[in-house]
């Protein structure tokens, strides 16, 4: 006997709908999962694409526009060294047996000698070891100990800036760097402390003077050291002497002093 076809129909849905539901065709009514997942990993790299091209055309650091547009004070501080290297470059007219001046340069030579450290340091242990009065002794040991400081400071200070001569020429003797001057220094130290503890006469005073300019001047016109270098190394030397004067050694311990290395300099021999 045929059947229903309506009936048919229904039966035919039943079995249909059993047949999905059965767990092997769970994942044909699911709706698609990985095609969520990669729209919001391709949404993720998109933003960060696009954070990526605002940083690339964000703006320059705040160094990069310091750069581009220097400050007065830069521009001043850089004006400044140039005119100091062109005048100095200029003023070294002994640097060589060809210069102009090359006449006068062993004179110039020798006037700059005479502000070297070694010069002063062993001078003044000659006169201490020939000297046998306690003001004399006072004033020698004060000195030597300024001599001292005055080397270590400028050594240091020539080891921090490490700045280089007018010329390309080879350092000078026992100086590997240009700034401070120490041969300036050392005549500012040694003029300042010999007029304010020696009496001496006028004219003595006056070529104590022209002495430690002139060795300032030498330095320049051998091409040693800048005009700069010169300048702060005579205002180091007067620092120099005004310290010493606040940590003057008194004459007892001058004494002890001497006690002790006479003592320990017998026991060597």
């Amino acid at each position: 006997m045929p059947l229903n076809p309506i009936r048919a129909r229904a039966k035919d849905r039943g079995v249909s709908t059993s047949a999905l539901g059965r767990p092997e065709f769970l994942s044909l009514n699911s709706p698609p999962r990985n095609h969520s997942r990669a729209w919001r990993r391709s949404g993720a790299s998109r933003s960060q694409q696009n954070q990526a091209s605002e940083n690339t055309h964000a703006e320059p650091p705040d160094e990069d526009c310091m750069l581009l547009n220097p400050s007065f004070r830069g521009i001043a501080v850089s004006s400044l060294l140039a005119v100091d290297i062109c005048l100095s470059k200029r003023l070294s007219v002994c640097v060589q047996a060809e210069s102009p001046w090359s006449s006068v340069r062993s004179g110039v030579t020798l006037l700059a000698l005479t502000g070297h450290g070694v010069t002063w340091v062993c001078g003044t242990l000659v006169c201490l070891s020939q000297s046998h009065t306690p003001a004399g002794q006072e004033l020698l040991i004060n000195l030597l100990i300024a001599l001292v400081l005055d080397l270590l400071t400028v050594a240091g200070v020539q080891k921090l800036v490490r700045r280089k001569g007018p010329w390309a020429s080879g350092p000078g003797l026992l100086h590997t760097h240009s700034f401070p001057a120490g041969p300036a220094s050392r005549a500012a130290l040694v003029s300042r402390f010999l007029l304010s503890h020696l009496d001496l006469a006028v004219p003595l005073r006056v070529l104590l003077v022209l002495w430690a300019g002139l060795l300032g001047l030498s330095r320049v016109l051998l091409g040693q050291n800048h005009l700069s270098d010169v300048s702060c190394g005579f205002a180091l030397g007067f620092l120099h002497s005004g310290l010493m004067e606040t940590v003057w050694v008194p004459s007892s311990a001058c004494q002890t002093l001497l006690s002790i290395g006479s003592f320990s300099w017998g026991s060597a021999r």
